[in-house]
């Protein structure tokens, strides 16, 4: 029934507007049937987007979508920002997105809250950028907001994220002979703050800022560094380049102190993701395990541990002490 809407989700990346389906010839009964069997999603009341991308999306995914489905249908336009211009500058969180969509908007005082919106006021008016459509915070700005009102650790994967991003960026025009912006760095994220000067939470900005670390290489190595300092570990280099009879290898973290290796193994490497590309999972897990072989012999220790061990404080503090990673 669906092809009758001249493939409208295609004009909107994702969302169906109740115009799209009037306009199409579909009444409320035939929309309440699509409903019901699937085929459409409502996100909110007359935004929809199709059953199948709706039932593939990851968590990102549908929050990005119920950001831009409650920006599409506000009355006044919004200025999106924290943790719902992150989603839009698709910047990582480790937990859950919120249930409401965060906007400036210096009309409220004090901020407010409603059903889908939560208003923030602003010392200084933030300059938009335009994304999907939507007007948000700049990449610069949002990370600030987000450092400051959220986790110590939310803060520092979407930092970390940003900086590694920005940098690869800017390295490759760079090779392409494109002279496109520079690279976000932290210099300009300690500008941003002294701008901005959030009512609350600067000092742990700067924290954060000064933490940060755009050698980390994905969100779960940020959170192994989090964790290290929390809980008073000492923070190992990052990416260290071995040369093992005449090939390069690299590792996750390395205490030289004590010639350790540490690897963070998510569960991505072995199921999606640009290190699995087009092989099969079996064959990664020999390559690694392979890997793992050749350095062995080069240092004196050399440990592993996944995504729930580094998520929980307890589980990861007895890794680290029966693993005998240094305290700091």
């Amino acid at each position: 029934m669906l092809d009758i809407l001249d493939v409208p989700n295609a004009h909107n990346d994702g969302l169906i507007l109740a115009e799209s389906l009037w306009a199409a010839g579909l009444n409320t009964r035939a929309v309440r049937a699509l409903l019901a069997n699937g085929e459409l999603v409502r996100i909110r009341r007359g935004v929809y987007t199709l059953g199948a991308t709706w039932r593939g999306a990851e968590s990102d995914d549908r929050y990005r979508l119920f950001v831009r489905a409650t920006a599409a249908t506000a009355e006044q336009p919004l200025l999106l920002s924290h943790l719902s211009a992150a989603a839009l500058h698709n910047l990582p969180i480790i937990g859950p997105w919120p249930t409401v969509v965060h906007a400036i908007n210096n009309d409220t005082t004090g901020g407010s809250s409603a059903r889908f919106t939560t208003s923030h006021r602003s010392v200084v008016e933030p300059e938009p950028v335009t994304i999907n459509g939507c007007a948000a915070t700049t990449l610069a700005r949002t990370l600030i907001d987000v450092a400051a009102t959220s986790s110590f650790l939310v803060g520092t994967t979407m930092m970390d994220h940003a900086l590694r991003i920005e940098g690869e960026r800017a390295e490759s025009e760079r090779r392409k002979g494109i002279h496109g912006a520079p690279a976000l760095s932290k210099e300009d994220l300690y500008e941003e703050l002294m701008m901005v000067r959030p009512r609350r939470g600067g000092p742990k900005v700067r924290q954060i800022i000064d933490f940060s670390n755009l050698l980390s290489a994905n969100p779960g190595e940020s959170m192994s560094r989090v964790r290290m300092a929390e809980l008073g570990f000492e923070i190992p280099e990052l990416q260290v380049r071995f040369v093992v009879q005449g090939r390069e290898y690299w590792v996750d973290f390395y205490w030289r102190g004590v010639r350790k290796i540490g690897e963070f193994d998510g569960k991505i490497k072995y199921t999606r993701g640009a290190i699995l590309g087009d092989r099969h999972p079996g064959e990664v897990v020999v390559v690694e395990k392979n890997r793992e072989n050749v350095l062995r012999p080069e240092v004196n220790s050399f440990d592993r541990w996944d995504w729930d061990t580094a998520y929980s404080p307890r589980l990861f503090y007895e890794f680290l002490i029966q693993h005998n990673v240094p305290r700091a």
